[in-house]
């Protein structure tokens, strides 16, 4: 039986027995049996780093993590074990060899669990869900899925993270830091992942192949890679994962997983899209996209400008927005030189080159450059009006007139004359009005000559040449050049006198 020399010790070891934990986390609420477990816990949250090196002046949160960075000073060590342990840092000890693919490492618990690689062996299970793992730490942190724990905290905005790694990348955000730099030419990026989706702009398109396995002894799992430079390559020459179906070789299971999509084709099957939308069931093939989707649900838009304060749910709309600012538009048209801030908006100026319609109709064979065109076009045929307005309950087939309409309930004014001041509701009326300062006259006779400043001045003008009358009497079938003559016409068989002298019942001539 244990023996302790002061009660306290008793208790404190009871606990190991009972299960008890009676300190409690205020930032998590995540429990503990020991108050210093406690204190050292907080110091997630609190950033503290209480113990410092007197020779480099680091800091650390907890006193162990200290005495270890010590040795490094003084190279001394109390084991004989750790002293061997710390001899493999010097080049070229890596005793512990992986009989698959002859990588090395300073540690046997590094070999065992990079060996779980190749054997796909799992041998920590999660109790609620049975998922699998091959390393503790990342058991860990599949256990946060399911508690909702989420111990890493922004000191700037107070967003909380299940991971180290993510709160590092988000804080960035704030920060702007890009630690992660090309070395073909020196473009930096925020992520990781971003580099090497770059870096395949330099290899022609084939992956550079990183390691992503979190090794023990080589880095901590919770943290990053060292920023400044990208990951070390792996098998620089082999590709031990292989498609069963084409017998294509890659380098990381990754590139595997989204190569075998092509063979199944569109299905959704619950492997080839595992991450769930738990709002609202959609599927997705990476977890980035989960992330992003699910932004639209939470609302939630972490990227923000610094130059106006606006806040995007993605940073792609974050960086064309900033071009506003800037000025910037880095897509150039090879046909004419014509720039753009955005790779869409050049693609749909090229087509005026090349003349190219992809777009058809099936009811009507019309063809259109653009896809929202051809939407905008079957409208026609389906009668579809998707748009409806929250005042009236009036329905339009495009947003465009959903917004003009809108106006006339906010009695919104968004067009102003530069001349004189006068505000109007829609834009060609400001262009209408506008034509009174200018004297412009854009409408020209094909016969005359004669110009107009109004498209239907020019329509009842033409009548003159064309002789055409078309409107005309129901009652007499009586036709007429102008709507105003026949207006005159019909109170003949009316009977209409709407003109009335202001001096008594007479009645004014027509």
């Amino acid at each position: 039986m244990k023996g302790f020399k002061q009660l306290r010790d008793l208790k404190q070891h009871e606990r190991i027995h009972t299960g008890e934990k009676p300190y409690h986390c205020a930032q998590c609420g995540k429990n503990f049996n020991h108050k210093g477990y406690l204190k050292q816990h907080e110091r997630i949250h609190t950033g503290e780093k209480p113990y410092h090196c007197s020779q480099c002046g680091k800091s650390y949160n907890q006193r162990g993590y200290l005495k270890k960075h010590e040795r490094i000073h003084t190279g001394s060590f109390n084991q004989k074990g750790h002293l061997i342990q710390h001899e493999r840092i010097h080049p070229a000890v890596k005793p512990y060899h992986c009989s698959q693919c002859a990588k090395s490492f300073t540690r046997l618990g590094g070999l065992k669990i990079h060996e779980t690689i190749h054997t796909g062996e799992k041998p920590y299970h999660f109790s609620q869900c049975g998922k699998g793992c091959n390393h503790l730490s990342g058991l860990k942190r599949h256990e946060r899925i399911h508690t909702g724990e989420k111990p890493y905290y922004c000191s700037q905005c107070g967003k909380s993270f299940t991971q180290l790694c993510n709160l590092k990348t988000h804080e960035r955000i704030h920060t702007g830091e890009k630690p992660y730099h090309c070395s073909q030419c020196e473009k930096s990026f925020k992520e990781l992942g971003n580099l090497r989706r770059h870096e395949i702009n330099h290899t022609g398109g084939k992956d550079v192949g990183y390691n992503t396995v979190s090794l023990a002894g080589e880095r901590p799992d919770s943290e990053e890679p060292k920023p400044g430079t990208s990951k070390p390559k792996i098998h620089t020459r082999d590709k031990p994962y292989h498609c069963s179906q084409c017998g294509k070789s890659f380098k990381l299971l990754g590139t595997l997983k989204a190569h075998e999509r092509i063979h199944t084709g569109d299905k959704i099957h619950t492997m080839e899209k595992p991450y769930h939308c738990s709002q609202c069931g959609k599927c997705f093939k990476q977890p980035g996209h989960l992330k992003r989707h699910e932004r639209i649900h939470t609302g939630e838009k972490p990227y923000h400008c610094s130059q106006c304060g606006k806040c995007f749910n993605q940073s792609g709309e974050l960086k064309q927005h900033e071009r506003i600012h800037t000025g910037e538009k880095p897509y150039h048209c090879s046909q004419c030189g014509k720039c753009f801030k955005q790779l869409g908006h050049l693609k749909r100026h090229e087509i005026i080159h090349t003349g190219e319609k992809p777009y058809h109709c099936s009811q009507c064979g019309k063809c259109f450059s653009q896809s929202g065109e051809l939407k905008r076009h079957e409208r026609i045929h389906t009668g579809e009006k998707p748009y409806h307005c929250s005042q009236c309950g009036k329905c339009f087939s495009q947003s465009g007139e959903l917004k003009q309409h809108e106006r006339i309930h906010t009695g919104e004014k968004p067009y102003h004359c530069s001349q004189c001041g006068k505000w109007f509701s829609q834009s060609w009326e400001l262009k209408r009005h506008e034509r009174i300062h200018t004297g412009e006259k854009p409408y020209h006779c094909s016969q005359c000559g004669k110009c107009f400043k109004q498209s239907g001045e020019l329509k009842q003008h033409e009548i003159i040449h064309t002789g055409e009358k078309p409107y005309h009497c129901s009652q007499c079938g009586q036709y007429f050049k102008q709507s105003r003559e026949l207006k005159q016409h019909e109170r003949i068989h009316t009977g209409d006198k709407p003109y009335h002298s202001s001096q008594g019942a007479k009645l004014l001539p027509i």
